[in-house]
């Protein structure tokens, strides 16, 4: 304890300016400044090499100590060994060691008051994830893996393609897991989120911090080591620690489940997460119908599907040229999703089974579950 007496607050550095965000498991993708209370510095959770933009390293302790952000910490730490049966010295040892991360904060910032978003461009963002690298690497991938996809599919009724392809959007195939300290950026999100109008995400960083200590404490991570993207997703899958500790499975049954190195663990921790969110052994994930002209009037931009082919035959839609009126996705419930070009004022309409939205449940984002479903098809040549 006498440690985190001793510990200082950080101020930051004003006007600081946010870069483009990228983590595809949780993080919100935003440019701009920053929008955090300018009379709130971060808490200092543990210690950290003194940069003299950040620290004050003759901070007085006694103004530490007094601290109310300061006192959160305590109480989550207290709060979390009381629930889950764990020692507080150790949660409070652990937190110890995390470092508040400007670079997080300002990767993770909302768009600046009065800064205009760039246009969506599915074009641009399929462009990005199907690329001849990321298919021809994908395909690789399938091969080195295939008895992982196979064992997955027929457990789970995840095609392997769609594995892949996630993992492809996801790491380049675990090539890309992301070089930042897992403990250090959600530690950061949960206590100084850069969008004090929204607690609800400091919140959810809050809750995955707590499920990294207990994974910890529990020998199943190493948070002190373990890296992963700047909102805190790890491992090939990029799993935020309550996926890990919800979804995560052994591929061969072992009680130690490794999804940094092991391709296997995390084909069959994707197929368990999507069928725990709705994936459904059999159907397709986009249909095969010929949508009406105002196809925009379907669209209500949710992340479940609300209609039925009987509502959208009654709207107008169609069959596609050589298609048969027996096929299972007819009893599904199904969605239109819409995926525009804005710059040139067009728009592509797709209709969508439940194995879709269960796709947008890893991201909530149209164009996100829409690549992995191209990409998909590309690694079996379709």
């Amino acid at each position: 304890m006498a440690n985190l007496v001793r510990m200082f607050r950080l101020v930051i550095l004003a006007g600081c300016t946010a870069v483009i965000g990228g983590c595809a498991a949780t993080a919100d993708q935003s440019t701009g400044g920053r929008s955090q209370n300018p009379s709130a510095n971060p808490v200092r959770i543990g210690s950290t090499e003194p940069t003299p933009e950040t620290e004050q390293p003759n901070a007085p302790q006694d103004e530490f100590a007094s601290s109310t952000r300061r006192d959160e910490v305590k109480q989550f730490a207290h709060k979390l060994a009381t629930t889950r049966s764990l020692s507080e010295p150790a949660i409070l040892n652990l937190l110890n060691e995390a470092r508040y991360s400007a670079t997080v904060a300002k990767l993770i910032a909302p768009v600046a008051s009065g800064q205009p978003r760039p246009p969506k461009s599915w074009k641009v963002y399929r462009g990005r994830r199907l690329d001849s690298l990321t298919v021809s690497q994908g395909k690789a991938f399938m091969q080195q893996n295939a008895s992982a996809l196979d064992r997955a599919s027929e457990r789970y009724g995840v095609p392997g393609h769609v594995i892949a392809a996630l993992i492809g959007v996801e790491t380049l195939y675990g090539k890309n897991q992301g070089s930042f300290r897992a403990l250090d950026a959600l530690a950061t999100l949960a206590f100084d989120y850069p969008d004090m109008s929204r607690p609800e995400r400091a919140a959810m960083f809050r809750d995955n911090l707590a499920d990294l200590i207990e994974l910890d404490l529990t020998g199943k991570v190493n948070a002190r080591t373990l890296k992963g993207s700047y909102a805190g997703a790890v491992g090939i899958p990029q799993f935020m620690p309550s996926s890990i500790k919800r979804f995560a499975v052994s591929a061969d049954g072992q009680t130690k489940i490794d999804l940094n190195l092991n391709p296997a663990d995390a084909i069959m921790s994707i197929a368990n997460y999507l069928v725990e969110h709705g994936w459904q052994r059999g159907l397709p994930v986009f249909v095969p119908v010929q949508l009406p002209a105002e196809a925009d009037k379907l669209v209500d931009g949710g992340l479940k599907p609300t209609t039925d082919w009987a509502q959208l035959q009654a709207a107008g839609a169609k069959l596609n040229a050589g298609q048969t009126l027996s096929q299972a996705w007819m009893k599904a419930a199904l969605g239109v999703i819409d995926l525009p070009e804005e710059a040139a004022g067009t728009t592509e309409y797709r209709t969508a089974t439940p194995n879709f939205f269960a796709l947008t449940q890893y991201n909530h984002s149209y164009f996100y579950a829409a690549a992995i479903a191209d990409l998909s098809e590309a690694l079996i040549g379709h």
